[in-house]
């Protein structure tokens, strides 16, 4: 398999909120390719990781690159909102921080299945390929009600009853099979005024509420960081990365009313623009974090 590392976001602050340099017991949530674990074996030689990934290749990736620490790395194929099972399985009652990295990776958006819409690919947006539920299905078979309220409510799209209505108009001709031919739709149904000139493509919006509708994102983050401090030790922390509203509302809320902790970003930690300019994909990643405060 073709390595392709892609730059963990916010690394250096990441380390710095979760105090890596003290040593500890730490969870990786969202392992990915492992960028973020490997900053946090290196920043103390008895740190020990549990990694969780729901993306099968992204471990793969993951293994190959963390191989060097030996023991000191246990990797899980599951969704973040399974971290109870994991820290049971793995016999840990406390760790001193668990980070979660959320939303699509460069894995996703460079494989091939849907997450782009910028290439021509069979619409599937699942990040554990286990699943059932695919974005074919979603797009094909949802009642245009309930896909305009997925489109509007998980994209934040003010076009999102047109699209949903032009959706259900197409598919009555025939199946959508593809990510270009959903973006066309958009495309057609947005006044082009909106998004003529710009860099982001008008179905950007359509394409990441599907993605969150089909592998329950706001769901498992709602579930998960509740979870998670349960496991965490005095003076540890939860430290989360999001790179949209949605989620930076959602994780500002559960943070706030973690029994037992304290809110340490009143405002989200942002990327400097050197971060943004090496690696554009950091531009709208937000940090926050918190930390247990009571035994």
């Amino acid at each position: 398999m073709k390595e392709i590392y892609h730059p963990p976001v916010l690394l250096k602050e990441s380390i710095e909120y979760l105090k890596a340099e003290e040593g500890g017991v730490f969870v990786d949530a969202t392992l990915g390719g492992g960028g973020h674990a490997e900053a946090i074996l290196k920043a103390n030689p008895k740190n020990r990781v549990i990694g969780i990934d729901r993306d099968e290749e992204a471990i793969e990736r993951a293994i190959e690159r963390l191989k060097p620490y030996g023991n000191r790395v246990s990797i899980y194929h599951g969704n973040f909102s399974q971290i109870d099972q994991v820290l049971i399985e793995e016999g840990v009652g406390k760790v001193k921080g668990v980070l979660f990295d959320l939303g699509v990776s460069h894995f996703h958006l460079r494989g091939e299945r849907g997450f782009t819409v910028w290439k021509e690919q069979p619409l599937d947006m699942r990040m554990d390929k286990r699943q059932k539920l695919t974005a074919r299905e979603v797009v094909n078979e949802l009642s245009e009600r309930e896909l305009a309220r997925v489109i509007f409510e998980f994209g934040e799209e003010r076009f999102a009853k047109k699209i949903a209505r032009e959706i259900v108009k197409r598919r009555k001709l025939k199946p959508i099979e593809t990510t270009r031919e959903l973006a066309e739709i958009v495309e057609r149904v947005i006044p082009k005024k909106v998004w003529a000139g710009k860099k982001r493509h008008p179905a950007i919006k359509t394409f990441q509420a599907i993605r969150i509708f089909v592998n329950r994102e706001l769901e498992e983050i709602e579930e998960a960081i509740p979870k998670a401090s349960r496991f965490i030790e005095e003076k540890g922390r939860i430290v989360v990365i999001t790179f949209h509203s949605l989620e930076d509302r959602l994780v500002k809320r559960l943070l706030k009313n973690l029994e037992g902790f304290k809110v340490l970003t009143k405002k989200p930690v942002e990327p400097k623009e050197e971060e943004v300019r090496e690696n554009p994909a950091a531009r709208s990643a937000k940090l926050r974090a918190a930390e247990r405060i009571t035994p």
